[in-house]
């Protein structure tokens, strides 16, 4: 079988700010930008991967979400514990210190060996999602 993974989607309910983050701090370069009715959707990606893309998009965008839904992915968007992606990166200490001195990323874990064979460190991205970085070895 020859299955790749193409797209992945993380919430954000500040296009601009997920903008800043994802492209400005982390280097990711913009595929797609699309409004429709107030809302956008933001694809980026690695530049060298162009197959790649992460998928920034309104929470509860679905018409199906019920506004109970909405309040209770507001709720946990805000706790941060609704989305998480883990990135990885052959320079972790170098990207740590770029996140580290942005004003788009919140410190969670600085980096770390981990007792499961991984050096990491964490951060919220601006709408709370958890982002891992884990070191390539």
């Amino acid at each position: 079988m020859d299955i790749t993974i193409h797209q992945t989607y993380l919430p954000q309910d500040d296009p601009d700010a997920a903008l800043a983050f994802y492209r400005d701090t982390l280097g990711f370069e913009v595929r797609n930008d699309v409004g429709y009715n107030g809302m956008r959707w933001i694809t980026v990606g690695p530049a060298d991967q162009p197959g790649t893309s992460i998928v920034l998009h309104p929470p509860a965008a679905d018409p199906g979400i019920t506004d109970d839904e909405r309040r209770t992915i507001a709720e946990m968007m805000a706790k941060g514990t609704y989305a998480a992606i883990n990135l990885a990166t052959r320079n972790l200490d170098g990207v740590f210190e770029k996140l580290q001195a942005s004003d788009s990323a919140e410190v969670v874990q600085e980096p770390t060996e981990q007792p499961y064979g991984v050096r990491d460190c964490a951060f919220r991205d601006p709408a709370g999602n958890m982002v891992r970085i884990q070191e390539l070895r």
